[in-house]
């Protein structure tokens, strides 16, 4: 099966419909050839499924090659991802050694009998092998069982290479690979003008590589065929699985270099681009290719009339195509791409000052205004003033991507390889940078140009303008900074000096390389680092470890007798993260623990299988992204589904104890254990494989998980409701008059400039202070709590110590701005004044009012509640403030 001859026979037979005016519902079934669970081009189900679901069809499923045992896993995951009727129709089992099949008609059906009895099927046959007898014993084993409900889809861009790509809320930002682009690179251009494709494939795996999630092909030059160009090298990166697991982005300005492109595809790639610039007509026929390649499509913010380059421009542009792809071709939402034009910026004319700004804010405009719209653009364009300085560039291009990010831009055309963390950015840079990119100041342009050539250079050392002083830096800190910035050249004398100073090698580790690996974790989740910088963190991550294991295995060689036990290791399917999990191997292997590492992407069937074959006395699984997540399940039910015993850890980046306690935990019935990081995994099997132990542990993990899920149902139960009217009319009766309003001293706004530090100090709440630090004691109580004393009066003298240097160095400058105005309430509304007229309405601060049933006497609730009304005939007022610690 190849799903580019399925798509193929889809584009056909939606234009053999078109053409004959009639619409037939389409069934299509793909085969999983070997327990590889991919299909002989090489996809994933949920990768095929992804490929062909623009089809709509009425059935998607499995049939031929395996037989229905060996059928089950794929057909899970189908069966989980497909938003239609799933269709099954395996083999009579697998054939002999004649070709003959020996499954028995009672066998068959006893396999296909539990698929339908786990909610798995809709429709159901027989292949190869199958006889009028199978049909019957599947047909009586069906009957009266469960048909499959089908799952409500969540509107998200959703691709797919070999493997599903799916744009969800724990993914910041998708970077897309520019270096394999004609005109963005010459290196590229080179190589395929010199019919080089071989280098050229090396260029677009490096991309991978260094973290890009979809790779842009652009084969557009004047002395080139693009049509050739594109398919050849599509064709080639088709065989190539360490490139091909991602999806394409078909780029060209030539529409019949995009076509020639989707021809080449089996995954659902995404088109870069269409725009309106020769009219709705030419739009929408293109629009409607596309539709038919089941590609998803970026439309540049380009119309009859030029490329918008203002905020209003191109938030219309945005909005016109929007709703043509919607209302004249069916085109899904969440399959169109917003480029609203990312243009040079710091060109030294002046009306090119506000374009990094326009583009930030037309993002946030657009996906506010337009349902489930992604936003796109071309980062390198930024910079193009300072071509030749990619200090500059990359930190210009940090900067515009934090800002871009935070108003809603979720990919881009970005050199996956090379973009400066945030945090990292030279301070001065980073302010001219953000003067350029927001149009802060009108001389933004002049002084950064005048600072650009302090920060020119190449290589780490240009990009590090205080290289040679994070050297001089202790030794925990240096091996930080070499973490968050992907340096690798001193990692391993670093770690070496951190070793010596340890008295075992594995402390280094679960030291100062988990500490910088934190602080990673940490700037991710920020977003002031991106997945390319976090894969070059992982490398220097990867390179300590492999330095320290030998120490480590000798340490462990020292005194060890047998294994402490057998531990099987596995990121799961779908997920290519291994740095958490190689940590959790080493700090295991250290402990005297047989480690099995089975590596990333590993199916569920495997990680069974091996399992029993090693008889192991634990499985760990790990995963960084949010589908992991729905796999740890997956795998949790199979372990039930067969019969396993032995413990489940559940580790990495996306999980946590409540989805553990709340999702996994049900799904087996033996221990499932959330290890929050790698240093508490020894510790954790230990409990679980000791005899005097293991009781004790798991009745505290019982307790555990039994309150969090009390916790959790406790905050979503859902509350009984009552209409608007109703809450409106038990709103809180409130009195107003002379005793109960307070007349402001003064109207207006008044400035506080300047506090002075020393004069806040008494009002400090210290609770909250010691909370962040653990102590959950109130203050002052905390500093004579026989529990927390020791450790809460050295934490309160140190801060009472710094406090004294704050206000002596003058290290904050606290400004506050207080106000008072005349105010109303107007229902749930509370209408401010402009003076003490009360005539003309300044600003209405719209309520919402609670709706929750209430009882015993209580009110539903508004803010509107605690203002006079305006027909009670009593002035009041309402006041507001804004208080900063100040800049510096």
């Amino acid at each position: 099966f190849d799903t580019l001859n399925a798509k193929a026979a889809i584009v056909a037979s939606r234009r053999a419909m078109v053409a004959h005016g009639t619409q037939l519902p389409l069934m299509i079934s793909g085969t999983i050839t070997d327990r590889s669970g991919r299909t002989l081009s090489g996809q994933t189900p949920a990768a095929f499924w992804q490929s062909i679901r623009h089809a709509r069809p009425v059935t998607v499923g499995l049939n031929c090659a395996l037989g229905a045992e060996e059928m089950r896993p794929h057909l899970e995951e189908l069966s989980t991802v497909a938003d239609t009727l799933i269709c099954a129709y395996p083999n009579a089992g697998l054939p002999n050694e004649l070709g003959g099949y020996d499954e028995t008609p009672a066998e068959t059906a006893a396999f296909v009998g539990d698929f339908a009895e786990a909610g798995l099927l809709n429709v159901v046959g027989g292949c190869c092998g199958t006889t009028p007898a199978h049909i019957e014993a599947i047909a009586q084993a069906v009957t009266g069982k469960p048909t499959r409900v089908v799952p409500t889809r969540i509107p998200r861009l959703e691709l797919s290479g070999l493997e599903p790509f799916a744009l969800t809320d724990d993914i910041p930002f998708v970077n897309v690979g520019e270096r394999t682009n004609i005109t963005g690179s010459a290196k590229f251009r080179r190589l395929i003008k010199d019919n080089e494709y071989g280098e050229a494939l090396v260029v677009a795996l490096q991309q991978v590589e260094s973290g890009a999630q979809i790779i842009d092909v652009n084969m557009d030059d004047g002395l080139i065929d693009g049509v050739q160009a594109m398919t050849t090298f599509l064709h080639l990166i088709a065989s190539e699985p360490d490139i091909a697991r991602v999806p394409i982005m078909i780029d060209s300005s030539k529409f019949e270099v995009i076509e020639a492109g989707l021809q080449c595809v089996q995954g659902k790639p995404i088109v870069n681009s269409i725009s309106m610039k020769e009219g709705e007509e030419a739009f929408l026929a293109q629009a409607r290719t596309c539709l038919d390649y089941g590609a998803a499509v970026i439309v540049m913010a380009f119309d009859e009339v030029g490329q918008a380059d203002t905020v209003e421009r191109k938030v219309s542009i945005a909005r016109r195509a929007y709703h043509l792809l919607i209302d004249e071709v069916g085109f899904p939402p969440d399959d169109i791409i917003i480029d609203p034009n990312i243009f040079a910026v710091a060109t030294g004319i002046e009306e090119h000052n506000r374009y990094g700004l326009d583009f930030i804010e037309a993002t946030e405009q657009i996906t506010d205004e337009l349902p489930y719209v992604n936003i796109s653009g071309g980062v390198s364009n930024l910079s193009f003033s300072f071509r030749g300085n990619e200090p500059v560039r990359e930190a210009m291009h940090s900067v515009f991507l934090l800002k871009a990010v935070e108003a809603g831009m979720r990919m881009g055309i970005v050199n996956a390889g090379q973009l400066a963390v945030y945090d990292q950015i030279d301070p001065e840079l980073r302010e001219l940078c953000e003067d350029v990119v927001l149009a802060r100041r009108p001389d933004a342009t002049e002084r950064l140009l005048d600072a650009a050539t302090r920060f020119a250079g190449t290589g780490e050392q240009a990009a590090d303008p205080g290289a040679q002083e994070w050297r001089s830096w202790d030794v925990a800190r240096r091996i930080d900074h070499a973490l968050v910035n992907g340096i690798t050249v001193f990692i391993e004398d670093d770690v070496e000096e951190a070793r010596a100073e340890s008295s075992r090698a594995v402390d280094v580790i679960e030291g100062p390389l988990m500490s910088g690996m934190n602080t990673v974790g940490d700037l991710f989740g920020a977003g002031k680092m991106f997945l390319p910088q976090v894969v070059k963190s992982a490398r220097v991550m990867k390179q300590a470890v492999a330095y320290l294991t030998p120490f480590i295995e000798a340490e462990g060689e020292d005194g060890a007798a047998s294994k402490a036990g057998t531990v099987l290791l596995a990121t799961v399917k779908g997920d290519v993260h291994d740095i958490g999990k190689n940590i959790v191997g080493v700090v295991l292997g250290c402990s005297n623990y047989d480690v099995i590492d089975l590596g990333v992407m590993v199916p569920a069937q495997t990680i069974l299988e091996t399992a029993r074959e090693r008889n192991v006395d634990i499985i760990g699984l790990s995963g960084l992204i949010t589908p992991s997540l729905d796999e740890m399940v997956r795998v949790a039910a199979e372990m039930e589904r067969t019969g396993f015993e032995v413990p489940l850890l559940i580790g990495g980046a996306t999980t946590s104890r409540l989805h553990t306690s709340l999702r996994i935990d049900p799904a087996y019935h033996g221990p499932v254990v959330h290890v929050g990081d790698a240093s508490r995994a020894s510790g954790v099997i230990s409990s679980l494989l000791s005899n005097t132990q293991r009781d004790g542990f798991l009745e505290a993990l019982r307790t555990d998980y039994a309150r969090v899920v009390e916790s959790h149902s406790r905050a979503t139960v859902e509350r009984d409701r009552v209409s608007i009217e109703v809450a409106r009319a038990n709103r809180l009766d409130a009195t107003f008059d002379d005793t109960t309003v307070t007349e402001p001293t003064f109207v207006g706004t008044r400035v506080f400039d300047d506090y002075d530090v020393a004069e806040l100090v008494p009002y400090i709440d210290w609770t909250p202070f010691f909370r962040t630090w653990g102590i959950r004691s109130k203050f002052p109580e905390v500093l004579t709590d026989p529990e927390f004393a020791d450790a809460a009066r050295p934490l309160y003298d140190d801060a009472l110590a710094m406090l004294d240097k704050i206000v002596a160095d003058k290290w904050f400058r606290p400004k506050a701005v207080v106000g008072f105005w005349p105010a109303h309430a107007d229902g749930d509304d509370i209408v401010v004044y402009a003076d003490e007229t009360r005539t003309v309405e300044r600003a209405r601060l719209c309520g919402i009012r609670q709706q929750a049933t209430k009882t015993d006497g209580r009110s539903n609730l508004s803010l509107s509640d605690y203002v006079a009304p305006a027909d009670s005939e009593v002035a009041d007022w309402i006041g507001g403030f804004v208080v900063t610690a100040g800049p510096e």
